[in-house]
């Protein structure tokens, strides 16, 4: 019986964490296209601090997720650390690093249109590594979506390799933006 509750209140409280996650959202999003509409020449300050909110939210979890896999391939299929670690990843990708991804795409695409017309070298290899940086995200939703249902067949040292993939691409993409080099 006391583990039905835990389970009832677990899930009620997962439903609470994404109602308040989709309110915010809805929230930032109104405000930014009344922005938009009513004020676009104030828009351009808002929208870069918007994306570099959203940036810093994803590479957060695009850090953190492949560490938590390196556990979880490591814990026993079935045991209650597995089945925390499940909850734990996929609230992860889904509360903030999948939102974090999209705010990412739209505000940077704005910006790369409206402020810089997609000009610039530096902009296009940018855009490319991020893209690699899309890529690794979907790799790591569907290892998420295969530890959920105990199917992976990686072991920790595939996922510490797997790990520093994002440093790296996060690295590259700092030094264009900042630097623009070509």
């Amino acid at each position: 019986m006391a583990q039905s509750n835990n389970t009832g209140n677990a899930a009620g409280s997962t439903g609470q964490a994404m109602m308040r996650m989709t309110i915010g959202i809805v929230v930032l999003v109104v405000l930014t296209a009344l922005l938009f509409f009513f004020a676009p020449e104030d828009f351009y300050p808002w929208a870069k601090a918007i994306h570099i909110l959203a940036v810093i939210s994803w590479m957060a979890g695009m850090l953190y997720l492949p560490r938590l896999l390196v556990y979880h391939a490591d814990a026993e299929k079935g045991s209650v650390q597995s089945e925390t670690f499940k909850v734990m990843e996929r609230r992860l990708l889904r509360g903030i690093i999948n939102p974090a991804m999209v705010v990412t795409w739209v505000f940077g695409l704005w910006m790369a249109w409206k402020v810089f017309g997609f000009h610039g070298g530096w902009l296009h290899a940018k855009i490319g590594l991020v893209l690699l940086l899309s890529g690794v995200h979907g790799y790591l939703a569907g290892a998420v979506r295969k530890f959920a249902e105990d199917r992976n067949e990686k072991p920790a040292r595939h996922w510490r390799i797997v790990n520093e993939i994002p440093t790296l691409l996060m690295i590259a993409i700092v030094i264009l933006v900042v630097g623009k080099p070509f």
